[in-house]
């Protein structure tokens, strides 16, 4: 069995926003050389969300709007500013939109269903941050 590991940094232009990144976890993939397998892509950020969904602008829009609902940001509503942070809505969203996918690898490729890509969701921008992929098989 192969291994093969490679990571993507992220500095988004806006606080919230979700990245198309198939491409770069599809280019990973075939510098691996793995041929049938799994392939992991996880946020390693706490603020941050890797998740498979469809590439429709207007469900991009909805889901920012959805887990803004369910956890506004409010720079004084949360314990966690106690800390000094301002960011609990942003560890809210991330365990809402989860931390991490893993995908089969079958004839080289990903092995998605119907319209579905991987998304990068970043909750507290604007700084580097980091996705992991790591992809094993044979």
């Amino acid at each position: 069995m192969k291994t093969y590991r490679e990571e993507l940094w992220f500095n988004t232009k806006n606080h919230y926003e979700i990245v198309n990144i198939t491409p770069l976890v599809g280019r990973a993939l075939d510098k691996s050389g793995i041929g049938e397998g799994l392939c992991l892509v996880n946020s390693m950020h706490i603020t941050s969300s890797v998740f498979i969904n469809d590439n429709e602008r207007g469900l991009h829009q909805d889901f920012l709007k959805w887990v803004e609902k369910l956890a506004p940001y409010d720079p004084n509503g949360y314990q966690h500013h106690l800390t000094g942070e301002d960011n609990a809505d942003a560890h809210l969203k991330r365990t809402i939109m989860g931390r991490d996918v893993v995908v089969a690898v079958t004839g080289g490729k990903l092995d998605f269903g119907p319209w579905e890509q991987i998304f990068y969701g970043e909750f507290d921008g604007q700084r580097r941050k980091r996705v992991l992929i790591k992809i094993i098989g044979e």
